[in-house]
């Protein structure tokens, strides 16, 4: 059985020789994490796909932060270590519902979640991440919008934006959605005077108990500028293993019982290995479909 240490160089000098960068998300397994060239969200990791020059990009996420790499750097070849790793959320919605939805509103601009297929994004006006989704709404100065699929990151935008009408899809993430303010407050009891940090994704109510909601990388700078000493963190518990290195020394609590996505524990530093060896799991995007997706990924990336 090869050691930790011995496969992460061999990945390393497999990268090197395919002229290969890998991204990881910050819910993938710490030791993908720290193998990757880049950590992120699905901003930053957005940004660095659409900026790299390497010939292949290995993509430790789910399916469709791999089809938005795809979307932007077309003449890269796109990798997932673990092709079958998808989002439930981006699931909820499919391009024939939005296009029904979007025919009953004509003229509401249509504000996608970068959680989504490519063929919704290729209907969409502007996609969005967690973490610029209040900016791109405010840039887009309209009354109304079509928000889909995630309906709690639907309402944090509209409540961030009360000037704006904000019509929510009815998706959302499995994780996130399920936490009750019940666990929150149990939590808090086990740590009293730590701060509660949670994901937009989580349920209002959740949102409303939060002493900040942010994305996973406002998340990492928000703690390392905190002056409290513990946080408990609700969202994917994989984010811890960057918070640690983010601050060190402070103390992270994630809800009990853990926030697991299973989708991003799937892949494996084995399978990030074996998908340099072999170049497998090229991921593809239908070239009409790509181009109609590109202009609202492009306005996504451009704003902060």
């Amino acid at each position: 059985m090869i050691d930790g240490q011995t496969l992460h160089d061999e990945i390393r000098t497999l990268a090197l020789e395919r002229n290969a960068v890998i991204l990881a998300h910050n819910y993938q397994r710490g030791e993908v994490q720290d193998v990757a060239d880049f950590v992120g969200d699905s901003l930053g990791l957005a940004r660095q796909a659409a900026a790299t020059e390497a010939n292949v990009i290995v993509f430790a996420g789910v399916h469709f932060m791999a089809e938005t790499a795809k979307i932007l750097s077309p003449d890269k070849t796109v990798l997932m270590p673990e092709p079958r790793a998808g989002c439930p959320m981006a699931d909820m919605m499919s391009a024939a519902d939005l296009a029904v939805w979007r025919d009953q509103n004509p003229g509401v601009p249509v504000v996608t979640y970068v959680n989504s297929t490519a063929e919704v994004k290729a209907l969409t006006d502007v996609c969005v991440t967690s973490a610029n989704a209040v900016a791109v709404v405010r840039a887009l100065d309209a009354k109304r919008i079509l928000f889909g699929p995630d309906r709690n990151l639907a309402h944090w935008v509209g409540r961030s934006l009360p000037g704006v009408e904000v019509i929510p899809w009815d998706g959302y993430c499995p994780i996130h959605d399920q936490v009750t303010v019940e666990q929150v407050l149990e939590a808090k009891q086990r740590h009293p005077g730590a701060e509660v940090v949670a994901h937009p994704e989580c349920r209002p109510e959740v949102v409303d108990i939060a002493d900040a909601v942010l994305s996973t990388s406002q998340m990492l700078a928000y703690a390392a500028g905190s002056s409290a000493e513990e946080l408990i963190v609700v969202t994917e518990a994989g984010l811890l293993h960057g918070l640690a290195k983010a601050a060190p020394g402070k103390r992270f609590v994630n809800l009990s019982p853990e926030m697991l996505c299973p989708n991003m524990k799937v892949t494996t530093i084995e399978k990030v290995r074996d998908c340099l060896l072999d170049l497998t799991g090229a991921i593809e995007v239908a070239e009409d479909t790509r181009v109609r997706a590109l202009a609202a990924v492009e306005r996504m990336v451009a704003i902060g």
